[in-house]
């Protein structure tokens, strides 16, 4: 026995903690006192054994029974501890046993309790299931503007690995079946104390599936899986962008001897569109005019994602490089009702090729058109005081 306190001053905590308060009382002072976080100090080597030995009782209800009892008397000459299985036999010489049964001290089960799903990669059966898990698989597939706007459905081809239909998957031949792993017992995991941690390793004998193959299926040498393509259909929402992720759950590769297959991933890529360039849910387009439209105004008809024309006023005098914003005729908003707008910018386009008639009322008109350009006469006014400056 460390000492001849009263265990529930050791622990701090009142004659009627709970269990829980015993623990989160025990858990505090166990982190805080124990040897390795005090290297050589003797003092809190002997106040940890202390702590350990009095929730060593308190936390078993009949031996707590006896200690409110008879104090610490019902633990000397062959009693409570003794008696109880627990105690502080073996394992670690601070009060520690790692090895498992009757003699596991607190502060294993605690740390099994914080740290026991990270260890095994989630505990118990999970581990198990995780042995073995098909690959996740990634396919580009490459859809026009159209089919992102409106939503379609595709057919893609995977080579991929398959379960075996001879086994089902089971890796075993026809009229035999998979045996317990006997190094792991089927868990898939073996432990290994390492000082104060216990670490979880994959089972070596079965690389975690937990059971063994005696005699292997023929058609798949025991691995449960063969390789085939497969022809998949892809539902593609509406309003999909460029890069979007569609996650196929469980049509990645199967899983070796019957373990769950993996994902399968489909990376859409949107091609280039003759007509509109994308903006998240807005599209633009760019819209060449006649020199004459730009200057006299007129009505010009646009075209939509939708396959809808829309006849659009353009106002006399526009320029090139004007937009024109048509509400709710962009693209589709993934998993809602909006859409975006539909930007028409506008190109002035020069003729060419004139005739002789078109050039001589062209030339009368520039004759009569020193008022109609503000943008040009005041670029070169600027260009003149500029020019003006440097030469006063």
């Amino acid at each position: 026995m460390a000492g001849a306190h009263d265990y529930y001053s050791v622990l701090g905590v009142s004659k009627g903690a709970s269990a829980d308060e015993l623990k989160k009382a025990y858990r505090k002072l166990a982190m805080q006192y124990h040897p390795d976080k005090n290297p050589g100090d003797k003092a809190a080597e002997a106040k940890f054994k202390e702590i350990n030995e009095a929730y060593d009782v308190l936390r078993d209800d009949q031996k707590r029974a006896a200690y409110d009892r008879l104090g610490h008397a019902a633990f000397t000459q062959g009693g409570g501890n003794n008696a109880g299985g627990g105690g502080f036999a073996g394992g670690d010489p601070f009060g520690f046993n790692f090895g498992g049964g009757g003699g596991m001290g607190g502060f294993a089960d605690i740390f099994d309790e914080m740290f026991g799903d990270f260890m095994s990669g989630g505990g118990g059966q999970r581990g198990q299931a995780g042995a073995g898990r098909g690959n996740d698989l990634r396919y580009n597939l490459e859809i026009s503007l159209e089919d992102a706007f409106k939503g379609s459905q595709a057919q893609v081809r995977i080579p991929s690995s398959i379960s075996c239909d001879s086994c089902h998957g089971s890796g075993a031949k026809a009229g035999t079946q998979p045996t317990q792993c006997p190094t792991c017992a089927g868990h898939g995991k073996i432990r290994a104390q390492q000082g104060f941690f216990t670490i979880e390793r994959t089972c070596p004998a079965c690389q975690g599936a937990g059971r063994v193959i005696k005699t292997p299926c023929p058609s798949c040498s025991g691995a449960g899986r063969i390789r085939k393509e497969r022809t998949l259909k892809v539902d593609i929402p509406a309003g999909v962008e460029d890069g979007t992720r569609i996650r196929l759950a469980g049509e990645g590769e199967a899983g070796l001897r019957g373990s769950a297959p993996g994902d399968l991933y489909i990376f859409l890529a949107i091609k280039s569109h003759p007509l509109f360039q994308r903006d998240g849910a807005d599209l633009h387009c760019r819209v060449p005019l006649p020199m004459t439209t730009a200057a006299l105004g007129g009505e010009i008809e646009i075209p939509t994602i939708d396959g809808v024309p829309v006849q659009v006023s353009i106002n006399p005098g526009t320029q090139t490089g004007q937009q024109y914003r048509l509400r709710g005729k962009g693209m589709k908003v993934m998993k809602s009702s909006q859409r975006g707008d539909l930007y028409v910018e506008t190109v002035v386009e020069t003729p060419r090729n004139l005739t002789a008639r078109q050039q001589e009322l062209l030339r009368e008109f520039a004759a009569d058109s020193s008022n109609n350009n503000p943008e040009t006469q005041g670029f070169f006014g600027r260009v003149k005081e500029f020019i003006d400056g440097l030469k006063g």
